[in-house]
């Protein structure tokens, strides 16, 4: 009986740090015991060794912010068959999604001494702007935890079980006093995707939103009490643009306080 090949996996970087990439490799003990399911056939950051497609699995990160990636894209969903993106930039156009409420030509002409030489998008989007993604991932960077319950699953054929709720779940769970209410902080884990553990809140910090947001989170209703608290309409405003500034919810948000702002 012929022995069953293993899944191909590859892995992909556009516009990005590469520290979700890294989360991969820092699975270490996991990492061994799933790398005997699957076979990694294209993973740059991990071995120069190369297997053509096409893929069984594909992680990518980063976000599309150049003419050739966004051809890129395209070629690397035509040779997947499930295609999953992994990280803030490549599943809300990351913190370089902060040029998207201005002008990019600005940009590039105080910083470049040829700013003719560049090319590249008006804008920083996501991979889900430009090809069909079949699961996304969050986080700046992602949770290790996570990512094997997500390569898990597709192993088995099942829906990932990532958590839909709030970071405030995670502080009511570890028993970490909320930082807004006793303290009056700014934070944005009554809106932001569970799966860092808490962690800025436990070292008495707000929560910067590096998980995205929730589902379903009611922005409205926290900018309203983060206002009541005094915060001013700029400091909401710089609240929304993190990580995840690009993601919807924090996205219209944040640009209804520009507008009050540019009204003032």
């Amino acid at each position: 009986m012929a022995k069953k090949s293993k899944p191909k996996v590859a892995v992909w970087k556009f516009a990005s740090c590469d520290g979700c990439q890294l989360s991969l490799l820092d699975c270490e003990d996991e990492l061994l015991a799933v790398t005997e399911r699957i076979e990694v056939a294209n993973f740059p950051e991990a071995s120069r060794a190369v297997i053509k497609g096409p893929y069984d699995l594909s992680l990518v990160e980063g976000s599309i912010t150049t003419p050739h990636d966004a051809e890129r894209i395209q070629k690397v969903r035509r040779s997947s068959k499930f295609l999953i993106t992994i990280g803030a930039c490549a599943t809300a156009g990351g913190i370089q999604a902060l040029r998207n409420f201005k002008d990019v030509n600005e940009f590039t002409s105080i910083v470049y001494a040829k700013p003719e030489y560049i090319d590249t998008l008006k804008k920083s989007t996501p991979i889900s702007e430009h090809v069909k993604v079949d699961f996304e991932l969050r986080g700046c960077p992602i949770d290790k935890a996570q990512l094997i319950e997500v390569i898990s699953a597709f192993l088995k054929g099942r829906k990932p079980n990532t958590p839909a709720h709030s970071t405030c779940i995670e502080c009511k769970r570890r028993g970490t006093v909320c930082v807004m209410v006793s303290q009056g902080k700014m934070c944005m884990g009554p809106v932001t995707h569970a799966g860092c553990g808490a962690l800025c809140p436990s070292y008495n910090r707000g929560c910067y939103g590096c998980f995205g947001p929730k589902e379903t989170p009611n922005t409205g209703s926290l900018s309203a009490w983060l206002k009541n608290q005094g915060a001013a309409d700029d400091e909401i405003l710089r609240t929304y643009r993190g990580f995840n500034a690009y993601a919807e919810p924090f996205r219209k948000e944040s640009e209804l306080y520009e507008k009050e702002n540019e009204n003032d």
